[in-house]
Order: C-alpha cells, then sequence, then structure tokens
C-alpha cells in the first residue's frame, strides 16, 4: 500500500516561484489583522457573498446547477430543495457555513471528515454519506468525440480508511513539528486526498471544504471573505492539468507535487490581492459622501465589461437601487456604457470601447 510521509517534505528543494508565493502570502497573512478591523460591518457582507460563491462554484464544477434566484433562496433557508441538484446544493451549504463557523473546533482526523461527508449528501437520497468507497472508482475523461479516458485509478476501497488515517496523522505531526511550512503541508495533503479519492460521490467538493477547513486553522483567513471555489472554478482547466502532472507516479511515492502546489498558492494570493482591493474599496467609502463617488472608484479599477451584481458585492455597503442610480448617471455622463438590456445587461467604461474604435 501507498505509504505516506511528510516529513521527507523537509529535505525537499522548491524553486523561486514557490518561495516567492509563499513569502507573498505570508505578508498578506500579516496585514490580515489590520484588513479585518478597517471595515468589520461591510465584511460581513463579503462573508455572505463569498459563501453563496464557494457553494454556487464548488457544486457547478461537478455539474450541478440551479438558477440564481434559488441559490439566493437555498442559502438564505427561504425554500426547500425541488430536485437532486439542489438538494447537494444545500448539503455543501450547510458543511460550508460548518467550516466557517467552527473550523477551530473541527480537527483533521478521519471521524471528522467522514462527518462532513455525511451532512454533504444529508439531504440526498444516497446511503453512502459519511461512509468511505465500497467499490473501486477511477478519475475520467471524456473527449469532444464522447470517448471516455480513464486519467488516474485512485487507491482502492479496503486500502482507503488506513491511507486517509496515515495523511492526517502526517499532516498534524508535521504542522505540530513546524518544519515544513503550511503552505506546503496544505497542497500536498489536498493532492493525496485527492488520489486516494476516498468517496463514491463528493471527492472535488470534499477536497474544496477541506482546503477552507485546513487554511481557516492555520490562520489563513481570506476563504472567509473571497470565495477560493469561485477562484479555483474560474480557473479549471490549470485546477485539472495540476492535478494531472503532480499525480504521475503516484502510486509509488514517486510523484511531484510542485505544479499542484504551484497551482494552489497562485489561487491562495489571488484571493488575497482580491480581499485587499475589496477591504481598500470598503475603507474608501467610509471617505466618500455618496454612493456616486464610491461607484465610481469602483469602477475606475475595472478592466472590461461587469455587471451591476459585480458592482454590488465590490461596494457591500450599498444597496441595490443605490448602485443602480449611480451606474445611469455614469452612462449619462458618459464615463461608462450601457451594453445590453434586462439581466444581459453590462457596463464598459467608455474610454475602452473608444480605443477600440
Amino acid at each position: 500500500m501507498r505509504q505516506f510521509d511528510y516529513s521527507k517534505l523537509a529535505d525537499r528543494t522548491w524553486d523561486n516561484e514557490i518561495v516567492s508565493y509563499i513569502s507573498k502570502i505570508h505578508e498578506y497573512k500579516g496585514k490580515q489583522e489590520l484588513f479585518l478591523r478597517q471595515k468589520p460591518v461591510e465584511l460581513t457582507r463579503l462573508i455572505e457573498v463569498a459563501k453563496a460563491q464557494s457553494t454556487e462554484a464548488s457544486n457547478r464544477i461537478e455539474g450541478i446547477v440551479t438558477t440564481s434566484s434559488r441559490l439566493k433562496q437555498l442559502m438564505n433557508d427561504k425554500t426547500t430543495p425541488k430536485n437532486s441538484d439542489e438538494e447537494e446544493i444545500l448539503g455543501y451549504r450547510n458543511v460550508l457555513n460548518l467550516v466557517h463557523d467552527n473550523y477551530d473546533a473541527i480537527p483533521v482526523r478521519r471521524n471528522y471528515i467522514l462527518q462532513m461527508h455525511k451532512e454533504l449528501l444529508k439531504y440526498t437520497n444516497f446511503s453512502y454519506g459519511g461512509q468511505f468507497k465500497t467499490t473501486p472508482n477511477e478519475i475520467d475523461m471524456v473527449t469532444e468525440a464522447g470517448e471516455k479516458i480513464m486519467l488516474f485509478r485512485p487507491l482502492a476501497p479496503y486500502e482507503t480508511p488506513d491511507a486517509i488515517d496515515q495523511i492526517c496523522e502526517q499532516y498534524q505531526k508535521e504542522l505540530d513539528r513546524g518544519v515544513v511550512d503550511e503552505l506546503i503541508l496544505i497542497p500536498c495533503f489536498l493532492l493525496d486526498f485527492l488520489c486516494i479519492h476516498p468517496f463514491n460521490d463528493g471527492n472535488g467538493r470534499m477536497s474544496r471544504l477541506i482546503t477552507l477547513l485546513l487554511l481557516n486553522r492555520c490562520g489563513y483567513l481570506v476563504g472567509q471573505y473571497i470565495s477560493i471555489e469561485k477562484a479555483i472554478a474560474d480557473t479549471k482547466e490549470a485546477y485539472h492539468d495540476s492535478l494531472q502532472r503532480a499525480d504521475q507516479n503516484w502510486h509509488e511515492g514517486q510523484n511531484d507535487p510542485k505544479p499542484f502546489i504551484k497551482y494552489m498558492l497562485g489561487v491562495i494570493l489571488a484571493c488575497y490581492r482580491e480581499f485587499e482591493r475589496r477591504v481598500t474599496i470598503a475603507h474608501a467609502e467610509g471617505t466618500r459622501s455618496t454612493s456616486y463617488d464610491i461607484v465610481k472608484a469602483c469602477v475606475t479599477e475595472r478592466i472590461g465589461k461587469f455587471t451591476k451584481l459585480e458592482v454590488l458585492t465590490l461596494c457591500p455597503s450599498l444597496g441595490s437601487s443605490s448602485v443602480e442610480s449611480a451606474l445611469k448617471k455614469l452612462v449619462d455622463e458618459g464615463y461608462l456604457v450601457r451594453i445590453g438590456s434586462g439581466r444581459k445587461t453590462q457596463y464598459v467604461k467608455a474610454d475602452a470601447i473608444k480605443h477600440n474604435m
């Protein structure tokens, strides 16, 4: 059976790209407390937005979808699931809430991972929620021609419980030793979890929930305010490519985790940069007197087309009507150009249109 020993990571040499990522993320972690003190009320709105985006994005990666209006109702307990997709979405929302609110009381151990999986599938008719896989599974890809190609064969069911125990024990042991940086340990744990593929269903979603759990427990709280799941969904091809390159020779313990480490660190750093940007806007809101000024400051930094919803997300202190009024005024003044109508309405800065012409 594949053996796991994270102490060997201390002997590895990491290239300049990984070292740079780690240094920059540590720097953001150091500034994190300052971010959180600046506009606590507005940050509460960011948490709710991040939860909705995380729930939508993580499920969308697996082809589990619903409408934006139904998602909002499910997130706010205003409705009950009406199909299997919504049952799975509601389960994800519940586990995400648990991780957000109780991460310091959810240790990285087999029984807690099983309990999270049970909650994930709580509303479905699946009978295997909270249980490891009982039949072999594989990671496949379907080509454009419809051909199914096996990318990776995970561990067999009988090997799975011991493997999960090993990675949990090894992770905690090295975390306690403090020799290997947390930002190396976390991606390596996630890579092994995905290669073990311990469940009949829900492996990808569980890996993303565990990502948030591990980061939170190590003090990297960016996932509370910026959706890491959305960042992964937006770069899905790079995510799968990094996994495919990092799992080669995994069964022999000879795989190179660097591609996946680089990918995950890039995602975390991008989320921290977005967090800083949103906090800066929130802080600026306290010094500007009108919604017009706030919205103009926000859209000035935008590149390409954007929607009213995106502006609302970036300006958590403003309501929908205030944002809409400010956008209309900016269009009337010729600062923005409105594209489309109704739900498909988008905006773009006028100077971008003129430059194109």
